[in-house]
């Protein structure tokens, strides 16, 4: 069973044959890249922004191997459509998700963005 899509394909300019150029997990830390210092996005708005016909949870896996992409992807400004941390647990250290994000400006109380719709920036909008 093929749990992930086809990645994009891009001819090849001196054989003329498809060669894989980017994945699925690329195509997302592009997007992620784009959100701005102080700002939020979801994985569902990402999932869209990509054009793949992906899920929100597959941006989610994403962003959980996110920490070995280079340039880096700040993993930390993608939570849920209610604006909560639900990815904080895949940090390194407990409560480093919350921290980066305090860090940038925004307020975190009980694992959720205050005034999400605020600080919510949506990739779609800005392509």
């Amino acid at each position: 069973m093929k749990m992930f899509p086809s990645p994009k394909k891009q001819s090849s300019s001196t054989t003329g044959k498809s060669k894989d150029k980017t994945s699925f997990f690329e195509a997302v830390f592009e997007v992620a890249r784009k959100i701005p210092k102080g700002r939020v996005s979801t994985y569902g708005a990402i999932a869209e922004a990509t054009g793949l016909r992906i899920t929100p949870r597959m941006v989610g896996w994403a962003m959980h191997a996110a920490g070995s992409a280079k340039p880096k992807v700040p993993a930390h400004r993608v939570v849920n459509r209610l604006g909560e941390l639900s990815g904080k647990d895949h940090f390194e250290q407990p409560g480093l998700m919350q921290a980066l994000l305090e860090a940038e400006g925004l307020t975190v109380k009980d694992g959720k963005i205050q005034q999400f719709k605020k600080f919510y920036w949506d990739p779609n909008e800005h392509k």
